[in-house]
């Protein structure tokens, strides 16, 4: 009999939560079966089995449970099952909201006892009768309280097909709410906005994108601008690129940049290591990597770890001014948001221009207002002018076409 431990997923990690059981106890299980999912503060992994054989769940879904601890017994001696099926899918433990869905039709008996006269005219002003009042006076008696409780609410439905749901937060979830907490109250966060013409990046793009597919086998999106523009920013204000730790101030000669991705699981924030040693293609490389792990739930713990920036894209989702919550320790943020066409003055005259505007959160405590919005304008002058201060003028060496 094979006792299956919970691994540890990273670094000062004690504790997992079981997230869901892939399969059911008493499923023959094979070997690197993905047999459950199991919440870390900081991801979603999940657990192969060791070995062939039946299994013996020895923990319940929702269960916090040590690393090391025995979460299941896996008999190896046992047979596999005749005619060598496939091991059978657990159905999924139902949801609350699927629960409530399938529960029946709750019917409920209503006393008809005689109404009170203060419950008798409010029925009446209500349009109620006695059998939709459940009465609690004495030998059943409708009160006023019971009309009142007993009521639809003005202006809802009578319906009583509404319902709710109650689920409870994943330990991932919590710890993302307890940290977005901390962030504000424990910094003295600050944003600053700006807005980029995205002109010349549109037509970079236009021109180049087929020729960087064909090259490099990946897209050249607008992520690969903005990451390298921050690195440039963050070497002109390395302020920007600290930490704070006690009494001391942390200030990175690296760059590992945090971005935002969307996972099975909501967010993820994985890094981008050493991006200042990344060309576009490096990055682009890099994202769409980071992105298919996230999407695929095989992100590690380790590489969402240690990032010194982030980036966040709310633009994707449609959003067009935020405040992003810095991600601790880190001191900086950068929100881009969705790119619209607007009229904007150019040599003296309005003309309609692409634009997306930005925002800068940073801690307040180490970083002043001069570098905050040095630091964003910096990142405008890169992506407005990426020619000059991203490709030192040469295009398709930096795009390496």
């Amino acid at each position: 009999m094979l006792e299956m431990k919970v691994p540890s997923p990273g670094e000062s990690i004690t504790e997992v939560e079981i997230a869901q059981w892939l399969v059911a106890d008493g499923d023959y299980v094979e070997k690197d079966q993905a047999i459950a999912e199991v919440d870390s503060d900081k991801a979603t992994l999940e657990l192969p089995a060791e070995a062939s054989g039946i299994i013996t769940l020895k923990a319940e879904e929702g269960d916090a449970v040590a690393v090391g601890q025995v979460v299941c017994l896996i008999d190896t001696d046992a047979a596999r099952p005749e005619g060598g099926a496939a091991p059978k899918a657990a159905t999924p433990a139902p949801t609350a909201a699927a629960t409530t869905a399938a529960a029946p039709e709750k019917t409920v008996s209503y006393a008809t006892g005689t109404p009170s006269p203060s419950a008798k005219k409010l029925m009446d002003e209500k349009g109620l009768s006695a059998d939709q009042i459940q009465g609690t006076g004495r030998d059943g008696r409708i009160l006023k309280e019971d009309v009142i409780k007993g009521a639809p609410a003005m202006g809802s439905a009578a319906s009583e097909n509404r319902g709710s749901s109650r689920q409870k937060l994943s330990m991932l979830r919590r710890k993302v709410a307890e940290r977005l907490v901390s962030a504000k109250n424990e910094t003295a966060m600050l944003t600053t906005f700006n807005e980029v013409d995205m002109s010349a990046i549109f037509t970079l793009r236009n021109e180049y994108k087929d020729a960087f597919k064909a090259k490099h086998d990946v897209g050249l999106g607008f992520m690969s601008f903005f990451t390298l523009a921050v690195v440039r920013a963050l070497d002109l204000f390395p302020d920007v690129n600290s930490m704070i730790d006690g009494d001391y101030k942390v200030t990175y000669d690296y760059k590992d940049i945090s971005i935002a991705v969307s996972g099975p699981k909501g967010l993820m924030v994985p890094v981008i290591r050493n991006a200042e040693e990344l060309s576009f293609r490096g990055v682009e490389a890099e994202v769409k990597r980071l992105a298919l792990r996230a999407r695929d739930g095989q992100i590690t713990v380790d590489e969402m770890t240690g990032g010194t920036f982030t980036i966040s894209n709310g633009g994707v989702f449609g959003s067009m001014l935020s405040t992003p919550i810095i991600n601790p320790p880190q001191s900086g943020i950068l929100g881009m948001h969705n790119i619209v066409d607007r009229p904007v003055v150019k040599d003296g005259a309005v003309a309609i221009a692409p634009i997306m505007y930005v925002a800068l959160s940073y801690d307040h405590r180490i970083i002043d207002g001069r570098e905050s919005v040095g630091f964003l304008v910096a990142v405008k002058e890169a992506l407005e002018d990426p020619i000059q201060h991203l490709m030192h003028g040469d295009v398709k060496k930096a795009l390496e076409l």
